[in-house]
């Protein structure tokens, strides 16, 4: 312990939040809690003399908005989705085509399963693996249990969920909601071994993603997996905002605390309004006047060139 550094400690964090596991710069915090308090106990038994591990967290404000390149083309998924185990499969395409968390596509149950949409209601327990777990689902973050959002399904979707189904039958898992209640689950992705029990973890799902894009050649400069999980909540909010879609939708579908979140992620990959502005402003204040997009060539010319500037 005396030999730890602030600077592991930021490392760490750093490391945990772009390993691939496609967990939230808050639930990387949220972590760091219990290492902090660990450190801090260690102070108090006089191990060390100062707390190394206070304070640090993951900077929401550097990694709001999203890279284009962290968004993968739709032939990158397929290759992502080909490539991962047969198993994963669906979950590359629910949260590519619905927007969920990796915890929430490894929490999908029979139960979400609506005419021409699903259901989120769960997300795995970040203790789900472990083999005593009562409480393998959890309520999704930022909601209540008793609530839920529900997302659009293109067909290709209930296709792949059909697909799914032919090869490996729902497991049913039984555990304990918040309030105290029994409750019982038709899971997609529970293991299907004899006397195995646990859930897959983010993290081990993460390994899979992580090799699936190694092994597609979907990789950066230095040989590193070109994208996490994450990336396919990217790739299916910047696909439907480009697409005129309404942000305040792709809000709620995203499960976002609020839409300023949205927009703060992925506002600067909305289409550009310009001209479609500045058509509805003429219209609307000069109706007998010639149309926004039927300027005079030198009003058109200075017009583009300021665009530029």
């Amino acid at each position: 312990m005396a030999g730890l550094a602030r600077r592991d400690f930021e490392k760490f964090v750093k490391d945990i939040y772009r390993g691939g596991a496609g967990l939230a710069a808050s639930t990387v915090n949220d972590r760091m809690v219990m290492v902090a308090a660990i450190m801090e106990a260690a102070v108090v038994d006089k191990r060390i003399t100062e707390n190394p591990a206070r304070g640090i967290r993951v900077s929401r404000r550097a990694v709001l908005a999203v890279d284009e390149d962290e968004v993968p083309t739709p032939a990158e998924v397929d290759l992502i989705a080909a490539h991962i185990a047969p198993k994963f499969r669906l979950t590359v395409y629910l949260q590519s085509g619905t927007g969920q968390r990796p915890s929430e596509a490894l929490a999908f149950s029979t139960e979400c399963r609506r005419p021409g949409s699903v259901r989120i209601r769960w997300q795995v327990s970040a203790k789900a693996h472990q083999e005593h777990c009562k409480t393998p689902f959890l309520p999704l973050k930022h909601q209540l249990e008793k609530e839920c959002r529900d997302v659009p399904t293109a067909l290709f979707i209930e296709q792949e969920i059909d697909a799914h189904l032919l090869k490996w039958k729902p497991m049913p898992v039984v555990f304990t909601g918040q309030k105290g209640r029994r409750i019982r689950l038709e899971t997609f992705f529970a293991p299907h071994q004899p006397g195995v029990g646990v859930m897959p973890s983010i993290s081990s799902y993460g390994h899979q993603f992580k090799g699936a894009c190694l092994a597609a050649g979907l990789v950066d400069l230095d040989g590193n997996a070109k994208y996490t999980p994450r990336s396919l909540r990217h790739f299916f909010a910047s696909t439907a905002l480009a697409n005129g879609v309404p942000i305040h939708e792709v809000s709620r579908w995203l499960g976002h605390r609020s839409v300023k979140t949205t927009v703060d992620i992925y506002g600067h990959l909305l289409p550009s309004a310009w001209g479609r502005c500045r058509e509805v402003l003429q219209h609307a204040m000069r109706p007998a006047s010639p149309s926004a997009t039927s300027l005079p060539p030198e009003e058109a010319s200075w017009s583009a060139g300021n665009r530029a500037a």
